[in-house]
């Protein structure tokens, strides 16, 4: 992954797009969240977690200023990059752990929802604790005035908040966790997969 994020800041043009599909994905991942709010009862980590993906998406989106001002308008698909396999990445990792919850559990409706929001958020800090710090390094070696690193420093947080919520929620959470891991990996490697084919191509 580092080799391709360190091949992709080295084009402002394809830079730009990267920043706009990461942006794109941390406000689906926002958007997420708030549908997943009871009407009545939500709680403040949830409302903080939906306001700092937002700001994650914004930071994101105002960089691309710095490489090319006018290359990434808005969300659609000339802008991002493997856009389909994009757009279908969280849906899909929503569906697939709803589904699984569903079954393990038994849980319908707002339960159903408030537990596949603690276990895709989940699953999606433990990816952006990953990829956030090559991304990071990546810029840092090109010396980059591009930076990710408040972002980095915010979803490390969210991660344990995520942990302790889960465990409040089920004592045997990573067993499951694990499970759920393996269908987010499959998920997310398709996406690389069509991020190198399309980047092959540019």
């Amino acid at each position: 992954m580092y080799n391709l994020i360190q091949r992709i800041v080295q084009h402002d043009r394809l830079h730009a797009r990267w920043l706009n599909t990461l942006s794109y994905l941390e406000n689906a991942g926002a958007r997420k969240i708030s549908a997943c709010e009871h009407r009545t009862a939500v709680e403040i980590i949830q409302l903080k977690h939906a306001a700092e993906e937002h700001r994650h998406a914004y930071i994101l989106k105002k960089q691309i200023s710095k490489l090319a001002p006018e290359a990434c308008p808005d969300y659609s698909e000339p802008y991002l990059f493997a856009a389909v396999s994009t757009r279908q990445y969280l849906a899909m990792l929503d569906i697939q752990c709803s589904r699984y919850i569903k079954r393990v559990f038994g849980l319908k409706g707002s339960q159903l929802r408030y537990a596949a929001y603690l276990f895709v958020t989940y699953l999606i800090e433990v990816r952006a604790d990953e990829l956030y710090p090559v991304y990071q390094r990546a810029l840092s070696a090109a010396s980059h005035s591009v930076t990710v690193k408040s972002i980095i420093a915010e979803e490390e947080g969210h991660l344990e908040e995520m942990t302790s919520q889960l465990s409040q929620f089920s004592e045997d959470w990573q067993t499951h966790a694990e499970i759920l891991q393996k269908m987010e990996e499959g998920l997310f490697n398709r996406w690389l997969s069509c991020l190198e084919s399309e980047l092959a191509d540019a």
